[in-house]
C-alpha cells in the first residue's frame, strides 16, 4: 500500500503520553448508544464469513509466473486477489485475462470464492505516484459507468451464481482523506482536491451499492495498515470517513462484509517480542521512534482496536477483518528471536521488533522482506482470513521513471538512493534497485522473498526447511466451559523437532479458529446444541499433527443461569502481561451487548477474579486507558471471607453512566492492579486469567446487572 503519513502532523513524541482515552470524544461515547442498523433481505442471505468452507481461486497468470522461478513452486498453489486496476483489465490486456475469463477458470478448478481488488478511482492513489490511475480527479461518472457497471454485470451472470466474490475496494483512497487531504506535513494538493470534490467517497459508496446488491458478493474496504491510521488522532476519524463513505451514493452498511489491513504493505502479522503494553526501565516502548505513541505496533492487534471502532459507529458488530499477509513474514538471518536490550526503548523496540524496515513510512519493494502467513481462514479474533491480496512477485513501483500507457508515475520512495520525505522521517527508503513498474514481475523481489519467508518454505533453497516432521497429537482437549452461545477448550500442549507455532481448531470437521496458546472459545452458537471439536498442532514448515481425540461441548439453554447470558451481555478479556509473576496485573476487558436491548452501564458490574497471596496486602487499581474514557470507570477491589479455587480476591469494574446498545461492545478497557506495597504477584493460578493476547469470550470472567449474575461461573 502506497502510503504515507504514518503519524499526525504535530510529533506525539513531544507530548506526554495520555493516559485517558484520547478516543473517548462525545462522538465515540454517543455510538455506544446507537442502535443496532437493520439488514437488507439480501444481506441477511449472505454468509457471516465468505471464507469458511471455500475452495478459492488460484489465479493462473500469476501462478505460472511464481512456478517458473527458481523454488517458486512451494508458493505458486496459493490463492491471491485479481487486480483489477483499470478498464482494459475488465476484458482483459495481452498479459492477463479478463474478469469473465477468471471466472471460468475458477469454476474449471472447482473452486467457489474469486478475490479481486477494485482499483480505479477517480483520481486515485493522491499521496503517491507509482499508482496514479488513469481517471482523472473529476471522472466520477466514467468510472460508474465503464468501470463499475461492467464488472457488476459480468458478476451478475447465474452462471457465476456459484461462485462467493470478495472485492476488496479502492486500496489507498479513504486512508488518505483521514491524514493527507490537508492540515498535515504528509498533506497533497491532490488529496486535498479529492476531499473537496467527494469522488472518493461517491466512488467508494458507488462500487460498495452496486457490488453489495449481489447476492453473492462481498465487499471489504481497504482500511491502510497500523502505521497509517493506528494512532489515537486517526482511529477514530477514519471509521468516521469509512461511515460516511459507505452511506454515500446509494450505498449502506449492511453492503460492507468487513475491512482490510495492511493491503500491499509490510507491516507484521503479529509482534511476538514487543507489545504495545510493555515498559522499559519504566519508560513505556510507545516513546520509542519506531512506534512513536502509535497505540498499535502490529496489524492484528490494529485490525482488532478499529474493528471496535467499527462497530461504535454502526457497522455490523458481525463486521470481519482480512489482514494481508504476503509479504510481512521478516524471516531469514535478520530476524530476532526474541526482545531488545533493555538498555533502552529504542534499543529494545529496534531490537526485537520483527519489521526491520528502517522506518514504517517505507512502502515500495522493501529490502528484507518476505512471504508471511498463508492464507487461512479464521485464524485470529474478528479476523475473517490471511488473505494474499498483493500477489508476491509483482512490483510496488519502478525505481527510476518509465514511459508507459498505464498511468503510472514515478515515484522518489521506490528510488533506493532517495534520502526521504517528512512521511518516513527523512529515512532512506529500503527500496530494491532495478524494479519495475507497479504490478509487472520483478523476479529479484520475488526470489528474496522466498529466502525471507516466515513461517520457512519448504524446498526453496533459500531460507527454506526439510522439516518434516509433524508436532506430536495435542493431548487431552476439554471443554472448560460453555455458555449459550460459546464453548471454551483447552488441551495439552504438543511437541515437536523444531518448534510448535500454533493450533487449529475444528468444529464437527470445519476448521473455525487459531491459537497459539493451548486454549480457545468458539463463540456464535446455538443454545442447547451439541458440538464436536478437536485440535491439530503446526509447526513452521507447515506440517501438521493428526487430530487430537475429539470432545464435545454442549451449550447451555438460553434461559439459563450463571454461564449464560439472559441479558445478552457478555465479557472478553485479553492478557495485557506476558509475565505472571510481576508487580502488575494487567487485564484488557470489554462488555458485548448481544441482546436486543440497551443496557444502563450503571447498572452494569464486572468481576476478575484472582489471588493476592498476602492476606494482609493492600490493593491498588487504575483504568490505564478505556474507549469509552477512564472518567466513566469505577474500580474497587474486594477480599473474599473465605478463599476459592483460584480467587481470594476481585477486582470490580462498574460504570458512572453509560448506555451500551445493542449488538454494540464498550472497546477496550486496560485496567491494572497492583499491591499496595508493590510486591509481586504469582497469577499462575488466578481463576480469570488467560494467556490469549486477543479479545475472546471469557466466562470465568463474571458480569452482574443489578447484582444479578448475567455471564460467566463465578469459582
Amino acid at each position: 500500500m502506497r502510503l504515507r503519513l504514518f503519524r499526525p502532523a504535530r510529533s506525539a513524541r513531544s507530548r506526554a503520553p495520555r493516559r485517558t482515552a484520547a478516543l473517548a470524544s462525545a462522538a465515540l461515547v454517543g455510538a455506544l448508544s446507537l442502535t443496532a442498523l437493520p439488514q437488507t433481505a439480501s444481506a441477511a442471505a449472505k454468509l457471516d464469513n465468505p471464507y469458511v468452507g471455500a475452495k478459492t481461486y488460484v489465479n493462473p497468470d500469476w501462478s505460472a509466473k511464481a512456478a517458473a522461478e527458481p523454488g517458486g513452486s512451494a508458493i505458486a498453489n496459493q490463492p491471491t486477489f485479481v487486480w483489477l486496476d483499470r478498464i482494459a483489465a475488465i476484458q482483459g490486456t495481452a498479459d492477463a485475462r479478463g474478469l469473465k475469463a477468471h471466472l471460468d477458470a475458477a469454476k474449471a478448478q472447482g473452486a467457489n470464492l474469486v478475490q479481486l481488488v477494485i482499483y480505479d478511482l477517480p483520481g486515485r492513489d493522491c499521496a503517491a505516484l507509482a499508482s496514479n490511475g488513469e481517471l482523472g480527479p473529476t471522472d466520477l461518472a466514467k468510472y460508474e459507468s465503464d468501470y463499475i457497471d461492467p464488472i457488476a454485470a459480468i458478476l451478475a451472470d447465474p452462471a457465476y451464481a456459484s461462485l462467493r466474490i470478495v472485492n476488496l475496494i479502492e486500496p489507498d483512497s479513504l486512508p488518505n482523506l483521514v491524514t493527507n487531504a490537508g492540515g498535515t506535513a504528509g498533506s497533497t494538493t491532490q488529496c486535498a482536491t479529492m476531499k473537496a470534490n467527494g469522488n472518493y467517497e461517491n466512488g467508494v459508496g458507488y462500487a460498495l451499492h452496486k457490488l453489495g446488491a449481489l447476492s453473492n458478493s462481498y465487499n471489504y474496504i481497504d482500511a491502510g495498515h497500523h502505521g497509517w491510521l493506528g494512532w489515537d488522532s486517526n482511529l477514530v476519524p477514519a471509521a468516521q470517513e469509512f461511515k460516511k463513505a459507505a452511506t454515500t451514493n446509494g450505498a449502506t452498511v449492511n453492503d460492507v462484509t468487513g475491512f482490510i489491513v495492511n493491503t500491499a504493505n509490510y507491516s507484521a502479522t503479529k509482534e511476538p517480542y514487543v507489545k504495545i503494553t510493555d515498559t522499559v526501565n519504566g519508560t513505556t516502548v510507545r516513546q520509542s521512534k519506531w512506534i512513536d505513541w502509535n497505540q498499535y505496533n502490529d496489524e492484528t492487534t490494529y485490525a482488532q482496536g478499529l474493528r471496535t471502532a467499527l462497530v461504535a459507529q454502526g457497522f455490523d458488530s458481525g463486521i470481519g477483518m482480512l489482514i494481508d499477509t504476503s509479504r510481512n513474514g521478516w524471516g531469514g538471518s535478520s530476524r530476532p528471536t526474541g526482545p531488545g536490550p533493555t538498555t533502552s526503548v529504542d534499543a529494545y523496540v529496534d531490537g526485537g521488533r520483527i519489521d526491520r524496515r528502517i522506518h514504517a513510512g517505507n512502502w515500495c519493494n522493501q529490502s528484507g522482506a518476505g512471504i508471511g502467513e498463508r492464507p487461512a481462514t479464521a485464524p485470529d479474533t474478528g479476523i475473517d482470513a490471511y488473505v494474499w491480496a498483493k500477489p508476491p512477485g509483482e512490483s510496488d513501483g519502478a525505481s527510476q521513471a518509465i514511459a508507459n500507457d498505464e498511468g503510472k508515475g514515478f515515484d522518489q520512495m521506490c528510488d533506493p538512493t532517495y534520502t526521504g520525505n517528512a512521511r518516513n522521517g527523512n529515512n532512506l527508503t529500503g527500496a530494491l534497485p532495478n524494479a519495475p513498474l507497479a504490478g509487472h514481475w520483478f523476479s529479484a523481489q520475488f526470489q528474496q522473498l522466498l529466502a525471507n519467508a516466515n513461517p520457512p518454505l519448504s524446498g526453496t533453497g533459500g531460507g527454506g526447511t526439510s522439516d518434516t516432521q509433524a508436532p506430536t497429537v495435542p493431548g487431552g482437549l476439554t471443554v472448560s466451559a460453555t455458555t449459550s452461545d460459546s464453548a471454551s477448550l483447552t488441551w495439552t500442549a504438543s511437541t515437536d523437532n523444531t518448534a510448535v507455532t500454533g493450533y487449529d481448531v475444528y468444529r464437527n470437521g470445519t476448521k473455525v479458529g487459531s491459537a497459539t496458546a493451548t486454549s480457545f472459545t468458539d463463540t456464535g452458537l446455538s443454545a442447547s446444541t451439541s458440538y464436536t471439536y478437536t485440535v491439530k498442532a503446526k509447526d513452521a514448515a507447515g506440517n501438521v499433527s493428526a487430530a487430537s481425540t475429539a470432545a464435545t461441548a454442549v451449550t447451555k439453554a438460553t434461559s439459563g443461569g450463571g454461564g449464560g447470558s439472559t441479558s445478552g451481555l457478555k465479557a472478553q478479556y485479553k492478557n495485557n502481561d506476558s509475565s505472571a509473576t510481576d508487580n502488575g496485573i494487567r487485564p484488557g476487558l470489554q462488555l458485548v451487548n448481544g441482546g436486543t436491548a440497551a443496557v444502563d452501564l450503571s447498572k452494569v458490574t464486572v468481576r476478575y477474579w484472582f489471588t493476592g497471596e498476602s492476606s494482609s496486602a493492600g490493593y491498588q487499581s487504575f483504568c490505564d486507558w478505556a474507549q469509552i474514557g477512564c472518567s466513566t470507570v469505577k474500580l474497587s477491589t474486594t477480599a473474599l471471607p473465605q478463599a476459592r479455587t483460584g480467587a481470594d480476591h476481585y477486582l470490580e469494574v462498574g460504570f458512572s453512566s453509560g448506555s451500551l446498545a445493542a449488538g454494540a461492545n464498550s472497546g477496550d478497557l486496560q485496567l491494572r492492579l497492583a499491591k499496595s506495597d508493590w510486591s509481586n504477584f504469582n497469577e499462575a493460578d488466578d481463576y480469570s486469567r488467560g494467556t490469549n493476547t486477543s479479545y475472546a469470550d471469557a466466562p470465568k470472567v463474571t458480569v452482574y446487572v443489578g447484582g444479578t449474575l448475567v455471564w460467566g461461573s463465578e469459582p
